[in-house]
């Protein structure tokens, strides 16, 4: 079973907010790792830790605002979707969210529609 772990940025950060795109890079770092370590003790987390060789990512850029990448979070919230919101301190910024690593079958269906990070 490949195991995936997905993690979503909000567009504007670099569009309109005109974030260095290393920031926003350390932002979808922080909401892996939050999202890593929040679901630690997941048996497909802990599978996906034991092989770091093969670990796979899959980063999106769909949220064009904050308002949407919560409202994402709360669809993801409400389908039993396993994530974690990266909310940057001290400004208080929902910036990204990443899902825990799943099979690649159990979330793609819910990351489907959004766009790859280019």
């Amino acid at each position: 079973v490949r195991l995936v772990q997905y993690v979503v940025v909000r567009s504007d950060l670099t569009q309109k907010l005109s974030w260095p795109l290393g920031a926003v890079i350390a932002q979808a770092c922080h909401a892996a790792t939050a999202a890593i370590h929040v679901h630690y003790e997941d048996p497909d987390t802990r599978r996906y830790l034991a092989d770091l060789d093969s670990m796979h990512k899959v980063v999106l850029l769909q949220a064009p605002d904050e308002a949407a990448l919560c409202g994402l979070a709360d669809a993801l919230t409400r389908a039993g979707v396993a994530h974690k919101l990266w909310v940057e301190q001290p400004e208080d910024i929902p910036t990204c969210l990443a899902l825990k690593p799943y099979p690649k079958e159990t979330a793609q269906p819910h990351m489907r529609k959004f766009k790859l990070f280019k």
